[in-house]
């Protein structure tokens, strides 16, 4: 059955956002590819071809300037404070659900952006706000990803893929023959060469300045190779024999210095976060229980979040976590529904 409205399906020429396309045009919507230039090295030519075999028409839309502004620059600049930033958080609700979903409701006349995000969203007729939920497949859930977004970008998203699995989208692609990209997207799409580390070298020099390895105690134990390569959390390439293991517990930018310590030292139960937002708008007032994730790819934990004021909440969890990163988001979740998140901005002491 035709549909009379106008769905833009943001492609990367990638598996997801092909299939995405596919399943809508399927549903009788009118479709429209629409793909933005992020990045001098990052071509749009599969998304194009896909968009040529799906016979729909295709945009482009360059948001470069935009996009190192708002996303790279900062995410320079939380390397140079010692901290490990997530550029996906920042990018999601300012460039895809900002910048582009503007351009494809107003310039091309959409009702909705879909994207091949793993994730659902759904209206509670009860509230009558709309709820981020994780996707159906667990292995690929990328609501912790999302968890920025606001009532004005939920409302006007579509996420078909957040209701079926991977392999759903693989079979989808490979009945059409679509020219589909088989590689999994980059965890930083605009390092597309090397690793963040090799990026940060050109892109900010400074940040692989050699300097002192210590312990907790503050002796110096080893030299790094610079802060930018080392994030809280890691044990491997330490280039230190200590005769047993150790990790990065902090990173002190303003000594150019990477503190490490054991196991016990690295874990934590208390994290402070900053830059709170919640999907239905509303502050927290009152402690909230909640399962925690502190990392994209980790099994999210049993904890109490407590706003302390000033902008602030703190994460209390039943058991410690391990080496939560300064930088990186802490996304609260309620069952299956993302209630909402923050930034790490230090973590408690150290559970023995």
């Amino acid at each position: 059955m035709k549909r009379p409205h106008t769905i833009a399906v943001a492609m990367s020429g990638g598996i997801d956002s092909s299939a995405t396309a596919a399943m809508l045009i399927e549903e009788g919507w009118n479709v429209v590819g629409i793909t933005i230039k992020l990045w001098p090295t990052i071509s749009e030519r599969k998304a194009a071809q896909v968009a040529r075999c799906l016979d729909i028409p295709h945009y482009i839309i360059d948001l470069q300037t935009e996009f190192r502004r708002t996303v790279v620059d900062p995410f320079v600049e939380e390397y140079r404070r010692g901290r490990t930033p997530n550029p996906c958080v920042i990018c999601n609700p300012r460039i895809k659900f900002g910048l582009l979903l503007e351009y494809a409701r107003q310039e091309l006349g959409a009702a909705k952006l879909a994207t091949g995000h793993y994730a659902r969203v759904e209206l509670d007729e009860t509230t009558h706000k709309w709820k981020l939920l994780r996707g159906v497949d667990a292995t690929k859930d990328q609501s912790y990803m999302l968890y920025r977004l606001q009532q004005e970008h939920l409302r006007n998203i579509l996420f078909p893929l957040g209701y079926h699995s991977k392999e759903h989208a693989r079979c989808i692609v490979e009945k059409l023959k679509l020219p589909a990209s088989r590689k999994e997207s980059q965890d930083i799409c605009f390092v597309t060469e090397g690793s963040y580390r090799n990026f940060l070298a050109s892109y900010a020099p400074e940040l692989v300045r050699p300097g002192p390895i210590l312990d907790t105690a503050g002796k110096q134990i080893g030299e790094h190779k610079g802060i930018a390569f080392y994030t809280v959390g890691q044990r491997r390439g330490l280039g230190i024999a200590a005769g047993k293991r150790l990790y990065v517990v902090r990173i002190d930018a303003h000594r150019n210095a990477v503190i490490v310590g054991s196991r016990e030292e690295a874990m934590q139960r208390s994290i402070k976060l900053k830059s709170l937002t919640f999907v239905s708008g509303e502050q927290i007032t009152k402690p909230v229980v909640v399962s925690a994730k502190i990392r994209y790819n980790t099994q999210d934990a049993p904890a109490l979040l407590k706003p302390i004021g000033n902008g602030l909440a703190e994460l209390l969890f039943e058991k410690p976590q391990m080496a939560p990163a300064p930088g990186q988001s802490a996304v609260c979740y309620v069952g299956e529904e993302v209630l909402g998140g923050g930034i790490i901005a230090e973590a408690g002491e150290s559970e023995g």
